[in-house]
């Protein structure tokens, strides 16, 4: 497989990426109908649709209503294309490349939907845990993943760990105060990287989050009642973990 296809790849992947992102919190079908300016609603024609290309031949805005096009579209697709590209500088042509790639592409998609509707969608969410599953079964996967056993008890780990944090949280304050879609994302985690993450994600993302969120306290825009967006920061905490698991479990064993 050569770096152009890959990149190409990742770009047309990244393309598909921002459909996902713009059409699952509205429940619609991803795959039904061509793409659309959202502020004029005109189709959009296909060489206004190449990634990455095309909007900057537009001059940043859609040929029709002239309105902006946001950059959203072009950070999911370069985001995308990086992923990609490393993720087969690193592991070449193999069952692991390809199993990267489709977390990859979903835990991008799951990003940008929880960071600005504060949802993770279920479709994203189920078929990963099943994938991530059904994977382990195999042995000759790299070594980064867990086995089958290691894998169903990651998942049950991962959801239960903060399913209790909510049932615990509710009965002290009478109120949500995590949603289920992270459980879910957390046990999506767990059957991919096994029961061993967990504790490592779930300290990373609580840092990131305090670390974000810390100015908006200290300037009072938000209260620690305010509600934030878990899911990035358990993404972002779960590729610190499978790019450092070595060393932090090193670090842990010290």
């Amino acid at each position: 497989m050569d770096l152009a296809f890959v990149i190409i790849l990742g770009g047309l992947w990244g393309s598909f990426a921002n459909v996902c992102i713009y059409r699952l919190p509205q429940e619609k079908g991803v795959v039904s109908g061509r793409s659309y300016c959202p502020k004029c609603n005109k189709k959009i024609v296909w060489y206004d649709n190449i990634p990455i290309v095309s909007f900057f031949l537009l001059g940043f805005k859609c040929r029709r209503c002239k309105k902006p096009i946001s950059p959203q579209y072009i950070i999911v697709e370069i985001i995308n294309i990086i992923s990609f590209a490393l993720i087969y500088y690193f592991f070449g042509i193999s069952l692991t490349t390809i199993f990267l790639m489709m977390l990859g592409l979903s835990f991008l998609i799951i990003f940008f939907i929880d960071l600005k509707h504060f949802i993770i969608p279920n479709e994203l969410t189920y078929s990963m845990m099943l994938i991530g599953f059904l994977k382990s079964f195999d042995p000759n996967l790299n070594y980064l993943f867990p086995n089958y056993v290691d894998s169903l008890v990651g998942g049950l780990f991962g959801y239960g760990v903060i399913w209790s944090i909510i049932l615990f949280y509710k009965q002290i304050r009478n109120k949500e105060g995590m949603g289920l879609g992270d459980a879910k994302l957390l046990a999506v985690i767990g059957f991919w990287f096994g029961w061993i993450s967990i504790p490592f994600v779930l300290f990373f993302s609580s840092v990131f989050a305090l670390i974000w969120v810390t100015p908006s306290l200290i300037k009072k825009s938000k209260k620690l009642t305010s509600q934030i967006p878990f899911g990035p920061y358990l993404i972002l905490a779960s590729i610190l973990f499978f790019v450092s698991k070595d060393t932090l479990l090193d670090i842990a064993i010290i």
